[in-house]
């Protein structure tokens, strides 16, 4: 029993290092992303806007809003199958077909940097800038925006 683990745990670090670190990295990051939609929730807006404009607006609160639903809950499994197998390949994106790779916004609003002082490239002087609360739907407030 020993000697299988031993040997399940070299064969396990010689796949991480013989592997490469940008391929698990995109596929971690992009899982993690992925992952977010829940809090994000931006399927769900992007369905009911498009749904608004291309169906009518009588349905985007309904059709838009369970299409989008049924979305953001596929985006969110997609993430945690990503984040679960990222050290194994393929590191390609998975289901495209369905969903583009990155996360979706709705076409009128296209987010930035958070809002945070490590981010900030003149802390020192006191300026700020990005979006306040971008994990509120329909925040689109910016300190600063150009």
């Amino acid at each position: 029993m020993r000697n299988r683990v031993t040997l399940f745990l070299a064969v396990a670090v010689t796949g991480l290092l013989a592997g490469g670190c940008a391929g698990p990295e995109r596929k971690l990051g992009r899982g993690m992303s992925n992952f977010g939609e829940i809090t994000r929730w931006g399927e769900m807006r992007r369905s009911i806007e498009q749904t608004a404009l291309f169906e009518s607006p009588h349905a985007a609160y309904t059709t838009g809003l369970v299409r989008g639903f049924n979305r953001s809950m596929a985006r969110m499994g997609i993430g945690l199958y990503e984040i679960v197998t990222a050290p194994f390949p393929p590191y390609e994106p998975v289901f495209t077909n369905y969903l583009k790779p990155n996360p979706v916004y709705p076409d009128n609003y296209k987010p930035g940097l958070i809002a945070l002082p490590a981010l900030d490239s003149s802390t020192e002087l006191g300026f700020s800038g990005g979006d306040v609360a971008p994990m509120f739907p329909n925040s689109r407030f910016r300190t600063f925006s150009n």
